[in-house]
């Protein structure tokens, strides 16, 4: 059954009543771990579609760029928005391996692929799950309602259980910033950039 469109107060009321059930907790320990996996050299890989390929870029431009505090970059990669990559995959191979071949050329042990759908059940991400735990990358997931397949087949999942996409969506995005904020606090990137390990300069002269 279709949930309701929601718009205005009942909209808020919506988010408002999905986001205490949000694992903040699981989230800060991503983040931990994930800044040790980024300052080892690792990387990190984000597939979604549509809304959820939007926040996936999103999270991967914080990484690269900055959160809010200046710190090294860090690396991570938006499947999606490899654009000549992604059609000549579903032109050759077909959309549904649009993430997983480039999870066989992108990932390394180690590694994290953090894969992103409301409906817990989209098929070109569930194949780069696959892949990337063929690949021995770790795999997370951010979904909607489950108990979904992209639950049960990631190592660890943070499930928003509501009823509507945007809600759904609303909560990933507030965890996608609760995970940067993690990371950054992890790496000390809240401190003055020379107490950063090796001095780190974000504007080098010359």
């Amino acid at each position: 059954m279709t949930a309701p469109l929601l718009s205005g107060a009942a909209h808020v009321r919506a988010l408002l009543a999905a986001l205490p059930s949000l694992d903040t907790d699981l989230v800060d320990d991503w983040g931990r771990r994930l800044a040790a996996v980024l300052v080892g050299g690792g990387r990190l890989l984000a597939a979604g579609n549509g809304g959820s390929a939007a926040q996936a870029q999103h999270l991967t431009a914080e990484l690269v760029g900055r959160y809010r505090d200046d710190r090294p970059a860090l690396s991570a990669i938006a499947l999606h928005a490899e654009t000549s990559a992604v059609t000549a995959i579903a032109n050759d191979y077909g959309y549904h391996h649009v993430f997983a071949r480039q999870v066989q050329a992108h990932g390394r042990p180690g590694d994290v692929l953090l894969g992103m759908s409301t409906s817990g059940g989209s098929a070109n991400v569930l194949a780069a799950m696959r892949a990337a735990r063929d690949g021995g990358l770790a795999v997370w997931a951010f979904t909607g309602s489950g108990p979904n397949e992209m639950s049960e087949q990631a190592d660890e999942a943070v499930v928003v259980d509501a009823p509507a996409t945007a809600t759904v969506q609303e909560v990933h995005q507030v965890a996608l910033h609760l995970l940067c904020a993690a990371v950054d606090l992890e790496v000390g990137a809240d401190r003055p950039s020379s107490a950063l390990s090796g001095s780190y300069d974000p504007y080098p002269s010359g």
